[in-house]
């Protein structure tokens, strides 16, 4: 098989897959007839210097490869959607930021540098999502559960590994985060937004007035009973809703 038809088989399969595909995904479109891993990955730096000067982009991300579009183009191919992207809350960012940073973590480890009740609301929006999960229960009394990041939650934000993450430096403006968020779905950090749609189960939408700004702290940057991050409080953050959209690579519109 020529090369120029292996592309155009790779090219189309993350097209029509909506979702990243590893390179033993893309070999099994091929059949019999597959190519190897390295006729593979030489098709992919095809595709990705021919897209360098175009309005999509080849992506790398934890679970493969996807077609996705640039972050600069997001604020026109948004448009496509009447829906504006609900914006995550304080209290969900936060609390995804500390699992990421620094897992595996407990609820009650969550609440200790946060100095506020983490509501239920929230781990079960994060989970629905698929962007944290359980990985084991911490050997004390109440074994509670620890928390991580999934692969999920790498491909949402475009990563491929942890080490990816901006530093913490780059988090401590929430309400900056949530704007580019706004803006750069799907991918967060680099693709265009997509239809939002609102946790049904979630409590009552509400931001209160008076909310604190939150930092971020490193692991051991300071100790647990000063490491509070604002001044909400836990009734507060248990009125708010955490809202947050679906994650669609590349999108287009029918034709008429």
């Amino acid at each position: 098989m020529q090369d120029t038809q292996i592309r155009n088989i790779v090219e189309a399969a993350l097209l029509a897959a909506g979702r990243p595909l590893s390179l033993d995904h893309l070999a099994g479109v091929f059949g019999i007839e597959a190519p190897d891993r390295d006729q593979l990955r030489a098709v992919l730096e095809q595709l990705r210097e021919e897209y360098a000067e175009r309005g999509i982009m080849l992506a790398e991300v934890a679970s493969g490869y996807r077609i996705q579009t640039r972050e600069q183009m997001s604020q026109w191919v948004s448009r496509l959607w009447e829906d504006r992207p609900q914006r995550y809350t304080r209290a969900l960012l936060e609390t995804l930021a500390l699992i990421a940073y620094r897992q595996p973590i407990t609820r009650g480890e969550i609440e200790e540098i946060r100095g506020v009740s983490v509501s239920t609301t929230i781990i079960r929006s994060l989970s629905e999502r698929g962007w944290i999960r359980i990985v084991g229960h911490r050997d004390v009394p109440g074994k509670p559960a620890m928390y991580a990041t999934t692969r999920e939650f790498l491909d949402y934000f475009g990563l491929r590994r942890l080490d990816e993450l901006p530093s913490l430096a780059e988090l401590r403006d929430l309400d900056s985060l949530n704007v580019e968020l706004d803006l750069r779905e799907p991918g967060s950090f680099a693709a265009a937004a997509a239809p939002a749609e609102t946790d049904t189960r979630a409590e009552h939408a509400q931001h209160e007035s008076g909310e604190g700004e939150h930092a971020l702290h490193a692991p051991g940057e300071l100790p647990a009973e000063d490491a509070t991050m604002g001044t909400a409080s836990a009734a507060d953050e248990t009125d708010q809703a955490e809202a947050v959209s679906n994650v669609v690579p590349l999108k287009q519109p029918r034709s008429s």
